[in-house]
C-alpha cells in the first residue's frame, strides 16, 4: 500500500528461512569462516530473498561492538603512500572486509601521532587491530595489544606468549634469491637490508647470510638501505666506493633495487652481465625498471587477507593459529 512502511526482517526471520541458528546467520553477516558451505549458502540465500539488511546500530548498542577495525601503521605518510608494499597488503585487507559489516581505520602512527593512536585504540573507538611495518622501537603496539584483539603483519618485533601473526617467510625467500645465484656462478655476492629494528629485513638478512654460509662463502658487503630507494642507492654508492669485488647484490626490496640499479646504470656497470641484482617483493616496480627486475614473489595481497581472517576468527570467539607462514617464489626476469 502506498504510504505504507515495509516490515523490517529480522535475523531470526533470516535463520528460520535458512534452516539454521540465529548464531549461525550472525557468523555469516560478520564474515567468520566458521561456517558451512552448505549453511553458508542458505543464510546467503535467505538474505538475498528477504532482501535482510543487518542492523548495524543495534548490534553495536547491544554487544558494545563498534563494528571498526583499525590498521596501525608505524611510518610516516611518505614512506606508507611511496612503498608498493602498503597498497598491495591494504587492498588485501580491504578485499577480506568487504564481505563483512566491518569499516577499516587508518592509523599512520609515527612519532607523536603514536600517543594518539594508543589513546584512540583504548578508548573503545574500535573492536580490533592489525598492524604492519612495525620496529622494535614501536612499544606502544603492546599498549594497543593490551586493550583489542590485535594481528601482527610479519613476526613481531618483540614476541610474546599469545600473539598472532601472519608472515611471509623471508628467510627461505632471501635463501632461494642467493642460490639462484650461486647457481648461475656468482660467488662475490652483496646484500642491501631493511633496517635491523625491522624483523624482515632481519630475517632476510639472516636468510643470505645462511646461503652463502653453506656454500662456504663469506659476503661480498653489507649496507643498509633503509626499504628506501635513496637509501639503496647511498649504500650501492658506499659499496662501489669501498672497492670491493661484486658480481651480484641481493637487494631486500623492489624498491631498493630501483635505486640499485640507478647507480649502477650511472656508474656505466652492466646489469647482469657486470652485476646481478634481485629483488624483494615483485611488486610493479620490478616490471617497471630496466632490465626487468628478477625478484621475490611475496603474496602481500594474501597477508591481507588472512591477516583480516585471523582477526575475525579472534573477534568471534574461535582459536585461529597464532601463526600463518605464506611461501614466496622466486621470478626470474632480466636482471640476473
Amino acid at each position: 500500500m502506498i504510504g505504507s512502511e515495509r516490515a523490517v526482517v529480522t535475523i531470526e526471520e533470516v535463520a528460520a528461512a535458512a534452516g539454521v541458528s540465529r548464531s549461525t546467520v550472525s557468523r555469516v553477516v560478520n564474515g567468520s569462516t566458521a561456517v558451512s558451505p552448505t549453511a553458508l549458502s542458505a543464510v546467503q540465500q535467505a538474505i538475498a530473498e528477504l532482501n535482510y539488511v543487518p542492523n548495524r546500530a543495534a548490534r553495536s548498542l547491544a554487544s558494545r561492538a563498534t563494528m571498526a577495525i583499525a590498521l596501525v601503521v608505524p611510518e610516516d605518510t611518505t614512506r606508507f603512500f611511496g612503498d608498493p608494499f602498503f597498497a598491495s597488503i591494504v587492498t588485501g585487507i580491504n578485499s577480506r572486509l568487504s564481505s563483512t559489516d566491518y569499516v577499516l581505520n587508518l592509523i599512520i602512527a609515527s612519532g607523536d601521532p603514536q600517543d594518539k593512536a594508543t589513546a584512540y585504540v583504548r578508548s573503545g573507538a574500535v573492536d580490533g587491530a592489525v598492524v604492519v611495518s612495525h620496529h622494535t622501537s614501536d612499544t606502544f603496539i603492546d599498549r594497543i595489544a593490551a586493550a583489542v584483539p590485535l594481528v601482527y603483519g610479519g613476526r613481531p618485533a618483540w614476541e610474546h606468549d599469545g600473539d598472532y601473526y601472519v608472515d611471509v617467510d623471508n628467510r627461505a625467500g632471501a635463501r632461494s634469491a642467493v642460490e639462484y645465484l650461486l647457481s648461475t656462478g656468482r660467488t662475490r655476492i652483496a646484500t642491501i637490508t631493511g633496517p635491523p629494528t625491522m624483523p624482515v629485513g632481519v630475517d632476510r638478512l639472516d636468510g643470505f647470510r645462511e646461503a652463502l654460509a653453506e656454500a662456504g662463502l663469506a659476503p661480498a658487503a653489507v649496507e643498509d638501505g633503509d626499504f628506501t630507494s635513496t637509501g639503496a642507492a647511498q649504500a650501492m654508492s658506499r659499496i662501489l666506493a669501498s672497492g670491493v669485488d661484486v658480481d651480484a647484490v641481493f637487494v631486500a626490496s623492489d624498491l631498493m633495487a630501483r635505486g640499485v640499479l640507478q647507480v649502477l646504470a650511472q656508474a656505466g656497470i652492466r646489469v647482469p652481465e657486470d652485476i646481478a641484482v634481485i629483488g624483494f617483493d615483485d611488486s610493479p616496480v620490478a616490471t617497471s625498471v630496466v632490465p626487468a627486475l628478477t625478484t621475490v614473489r611475496q603474496p602481500s595481497f594474501e597477508q591481507g587477507v588472512r591477516m583480516v581472517e585471523v582477526l575475525l576468527a579472534r573477534l568471534a570467539g574461535e582459536q585461529p593459529p597464532h601463526v600463518t607462514m605464506l611461501e614466496t617464489e622466486l621470478v626470474v626476469r632480466d636482471s640476473a
